[in-house]
């Protein structure tokens, strides 16, 4: 007692920063201001408030009698309260409801104490929520509803209630207020005219946004909540039509810019091409020939090419680069490439050097790597006679400065953000725009091709040189580890070489995923007469490069790895690839990941395990994985799985993505808009640029990426 009473004592005589010090007040987490909240989810200009439209509708246009209320039902109920009671213990409140046709119980689990001002028994409420089937017992009941005192003057909605995306403390009502004022404020001009609305069956614009943001109370849900009504239709065209005109113009844009004529050599014998072409130890595809001449075509001419080459992991895209390079140099320019890892850019170089250096090309390598005499040594080189330039983003430093750059090569553009490419490009001989040649080991499906990036020539290297063998390819629950670690025992005990991939460096209490650390111990010390590597993102450039040395010289068996060597890695020696938890990993990355193994003559084995928390979705891309080895039939399901925004991504594509049009359902529109968005260009009509900024905010210098 008098402990307890000393104790008290001293609390209350100690100095304010002492009682401070024993009891911590916890710290508010200050919110961010409403217009960076807002601009977080896309909303700054009236028109983006005109055009965030409703994710689904609430109908609280309606009263439903207890009687009809069905389960799984969303309805509004008017009723008396009955009875209501607070449980205390349990921590719930809970009341009845009635009206004429029979009652339905009401829980909430929590609640403000108002709520037991609103549940009075007599008061007659309005409820709004899902019905369920009631936990005990017949009868229905309704958790956590929207709920307030029904008035004698009260009025029922005479539109269907829009639900949208909201942000961090933005809430539903504020937001509809806003949203009605910005519909009051912005000037709803109508770009399309009378007969162009007939010939295209769609309504005028303001009536299609009012139908969408406010739908009459006998609207057909269905076609709204599946964006079909004509509402839809009209802003899906709208805003199809704004991405081709942005398209169309980036490319008449291009047109109108001078590159280097790279024309083919008078004297092929002597020519560096030609010298190439006849020295490669294997022969071309018919598909690498084919683009060949593509590209040839299309860089004879002045105005700056534009093309992706896509082709499944080893192809041959390289070469075709190389040889591109070669015509470049022919005619007196110079070829840069870049890469966006240092491991993937060194095997480049490792490779042109060994295709060019016997014709006494002059290839320099540029990383931010380098020592400072080695990089001003290459910077020198680079401003005189370097032939070309192979590196990764050190490349596009204000540094640097190209002789008379005739052709930037990106590798695996897709991981690169459009300034980076913008900057590679302006790097260009006086006055000329150079040839853009993007390389993607990510097939892109036709209709995203077709949408995205219909101001690019696509390419396409759709077949394996001979001797390829096929990548068997299994699935198989985590559980059975120790039978696949047996497997890759034999494996290497036959001489070859193996991967095994993790997805993170460390364990993560959000995440139940096995660390590459761990993996790496318990393989080392179950396949001791082997050596076995650990590679993961957080190493240094040169402690990636050693370990990488080691294991295409054979010397490591198994490198145990996060996913740096997803792409440019090519060990023919490596003829097993097992993938630990594959269900946090992407579909094309999975393929980029089994595209490691198979590139030599030996069967190889690609195994993805994988845990028990395993979605309907992670089965789905299993299964898709297991069955086939297309990379175009994988980059068209990851679409239908992950949608364009995941895909592509705006920040990499440089065109602004679609947020309400999808390619494969309304490839009608698509065509319709790409017509309509040729004509109004083609006769200088002003609405193309006045619709493109409705849309999309000004990227003037996105068109030329």
């Amino acid at each position: 007692m008098w402990a307890l009473k000393r104790e008290i004592f001293e609390v209350l005589t100690s100095s304010p920063a002492s009682q401070s010090e024993k009891v911590e007040k916890p710290v508010r987490k200050k919110r961010a201001p409403i217009k960076e909240r807002l601009e977080k989810i896309g909303l700054s200009r009236e028109w983006d408030f005109v055009l965030h439209l409703p994710l689904r509708y609430e109908d609280k246009t309606q009263i439903t009698s207890i009687a009809d209320a069905q389960p799984e039902q969303t309805v509004l109920i008017e009723g008396v309260v009955t009875d209501s009671h607070e449980q205390v213990f349990a921590k719930r409140f809970e009341a009845v409801v009635e009206d004429e046709t029979g009652s339905i119980q009401v829980k909430f689990f929590k609640y403000f104490p108002s709520v037991k001002d609103t549940f009075k028994p007599g008061n007659k409420i309005l409820l709004f929520g899902k019905v369920k089937s009631a936990w005990k017992g017949d009868g229905l009941e309704i958790i956590h509803p929207k709920s307030k005192i029904s008035r004698p003057t009260r009025e029922l909605d005479k539109s269907l209630t829009p639900v949208y995306p909201a942000g961090e403390g933005i809430t539903q009502p504020w937001l509809r207020k806003r949203i009605q004022t910005a519909l009051l404020n912005v000037d709803i001009i109508d770009l399309l005219n009378a007969e162009e609305l007939r010939e295209l069956n769609l309504p005028p614009l303001r009536k299609a946004i009012e139908s969408i943001h406010y739908p009459a109370p006998d609207a057909n849900l269905e076609e709204l909540q599946m964006k079909t009504s004509p509402g839809w239709k009209r802003l899906k065209f709208d805003e199809l039509l704004a991405q081709q005109i942005m398209l169309t113009l980036s490319r008449k844009r291009r047109e109108a810019l001078k590159a280097p004529e790279i024309v083919p050599p008078e004297d092929k014998e002597r020519s560096l091409t030609g010298k190439l072409y006849r020295s490669l130890p294997f022969k071309l595809t018919k598909a690498q020939v084919k683009v060949w001449k593509e590209i040839v075509k299309s860089m004879k001419g002045p105005i700056p090419m534009n093309r992706l080459v896509q082709g499944d992991v080893g192809s041959g895209k390289t070469i075709i680069a190389a040889m591109s390079a070669a015509l470049t140099i022919d005619n007196g320019y110079q070829a840069a490439l870049m890469a966006p890892t240092e491991i993937l850019a060194e095997q480049h170089f490792k490779k042109i050097l060994e295709w060019l250096k016997p014709f006494d090309v002059k290839v320099v390598w540029l990383t931010g790597k380098l020592k400072a005499k080695e990089k001003r040594e290459a910077l020198e080189r680079i401003a005189s006679d370097a032939d070309i330039v192979v590196g990764t983003h050190a490349l596009i430093q204000d540094a640097v400065q190209y002789k008379n750059l005739g052709l930037a090569i990106v590798d695996e553009q897709h991981r690169f953000g459009v300034e980076q490419r913008l900057a590679l490009r302006a790097l260009g001989a006086s006055g000329l725009m150079p040839h853009l040649l993007m390389l993607s080991a990510t097939p892109i499906p036709r209709t995203l091709a077709m949408s995205y990036l219909s101001d690019i020539d696509i390419s396409v290297i759709d077949e394996l040189p001979p001797g390829r063998t096929p990548i068997n390819t299994k699935t198989f629950k985590l559980e059975r580890k120790q039978e696949i670690i047996e497997s890759v025992r034999q494996e290497l005990r036959n001489g070859r070489q193996a991967y095994w991939v993790c997805p993170l460096i460390e364990e993560s209490e959000k995440l139940d995923l096995t660390a590459a650390t761990i993996s790496f111990e318990e393989l080392k010390q179950s396949l001791t007469e082997f050596k076995v590597e650990l590679l993961h993102g957080k190493m240094t450039s040169e402690e990636k490069n050693e370990i990488m040395e080691r294991f295409k010289s054979g010397k490591t068996s198994l490198l145990v790895s996060t996913t740096v060597i997803e792409v440019g890695v090519d060990v023919p020696n490596a003829t097993i690839m097992v993938i630990e938890h594959s269900e946090r990993f992407g579909l094309s990355q999975l393929h980029q990941l089994r595209g490691r193994v198979g590139r030599g003559s030996k069967a190889s084995y690609c195994i993805a395990l994988f845990g028990d928390k395993l979605s309907q979705e992670g089965k789905q891309r299993l299964k898709i994985f297991r069955e086939t080895t297309d990379g175009f039939v994988i980059a068209k399901k990851d679409l239908e799985l992950r949608g364009p925004g995941e895909f592509l991504g705006s920040r990499q594509s440089g065109v602004p993505l679609l947020r309400f049009a999808n390619f494969d359902q309304d490839s009608e529109l698509v065509d319709k808009a790409k017509e309509l968005a040729i004509k109004w260009i083609s006769s200088n009509d002003a609405r193309a640029e006045t619709h493109a900024s409705r849309w999309f905010e000004s990227k003037e210098k996105y068109l030329e990426a």
